[in-house]
């Protein structure tokens, strides 16, 4: 995060982070306290460990860092912003068509499986086959940046379960997302849904499509189907791993309170999409991913080989 963003970021935060001095002590500035809730997530250090770069004591970082990255999340909403109108979901629509060559996509969705450290007595809510977790239920557009997020499930739900307990899944069962009519894409290609696309783990409805089961792929142009989705739907998978690559708190279990990990992992996840946004050159550079070759198809490999 450079200086001009993180001035920005701070003048939108003081007015709720700010605190007044007392006749005992001098209150912690809210530059003090942003710096200190960013270094947390990026760094993925515990409290005792930062007290000695904040000179903050591990009692008020515990307050500071969950306070702050929620206000994070309020005051960065206008970047996650969930589309409500019919002419937005065309613009990602067609930006997904543009760069990843698949009509009528609307958006990437997949659950993330964050490691935690679960209470104590919680026995085995937060178990599952890869240990303990929870879920982070996220849908992306073609620029990287989340459209949304729920993080309120454990680990033992699937991530079918857990889409089924948002308010994303009730909306579009109602029909109440606003989403454009189906319409027609070329003279072969007629009536078309807007759909969100997904992994086998996810429900086959109208407006989701997945993958063709391995077993039935039994045709050249089920398996072109195939290649066509999973090239798009990856970029969910391409914005968890700029996430985890950026936050370090995202490599070792988290060893906080439920409800503070929330506060942390939606904060988070407001910063990354203002850094997509302010400084996307720097935060997640094109040469260190892997690109693809539009003549041959061929993966062009760069930084991240090093």
């Amino acid at each position: 995060m450079n200086e001009t963003v993180y001035q920005k970021l701070l003048s939108l935060v003081s007015p709720f982070i700010k605190k007044k001095d007392t006749i005992m002590r001098r209150a912690i500035s809210p530059h003090e306290r942003l710096t200190a809730t960013l270094r947390f997530p990026a760094t993925g250090r515990s409290y005792e460990c930062l007290k000695f770069s904040t000179r903050i004591s591990p009692q008020s970082l515990g307050k500071i860092i969950p306070e702050t990255c929620n206000i994070l999340y309020k005051v960065l909403g206008k970047y996650m912003q969930f589309p409500n109108s019919e002419e937005k979901w065309k613009e990602i629509a067609t930006l997904f068509e543009e760069r990843w060559h698949f009509p009528h996509c609307i958006g990437a969705m997949d659950g993330k499986h964050i490691e935690i450290i679960p209470p104590h007595n919680s026995g085995s809510y937060y178990h599952n086959y890869k240990g303990k977790h929870m879920v982070l239920l996220a849908i992306v557009d073609a620029k990287y940046q989340f459209l949304q997020v729920d993080f309120r499930t454990n680990g033992r739900i699937s991530d079918c379960g857990v889409l089924q307990n948002t308010s994303f899944f009730e909306k579009l069962v109602n029909e109440n997302l606003h989403i454009s009519q189906p319409d027609d894409v070329s003279d072969n290609l007629k009536n078309v849904p807007y759909v969100f696309f997904a992994d086998d783990a996810f429900p086959l409805r109208t407006n989701i499509l997945k993958p063709f089961r391995q077993g039935l792929l039994d045709s050249a142009k089920k398996e072109v189907f195939n290649c066509r989705l999973s090239r798009a739907r990856h970029i969910v998978e391409n914005v968890f791993g700029i996430l985890a690559s950026r936050f370090r708190i995202f490599q070792s279990p988290i060893n906080l309170e439920p409800e503070n990990i929330e506060k942390v992992v939606m904060g988070t996840c407001a910063l990354h999409n203002l850094l997509i946004e302010q400084q996307s050159n720097t935060y997640a550079p094109v040469n260190l991913m892997y690109q693809e070759n539009n003549y041959d198809g061929s993966v062009i490999s760069s930084g991240c080989d090093r």
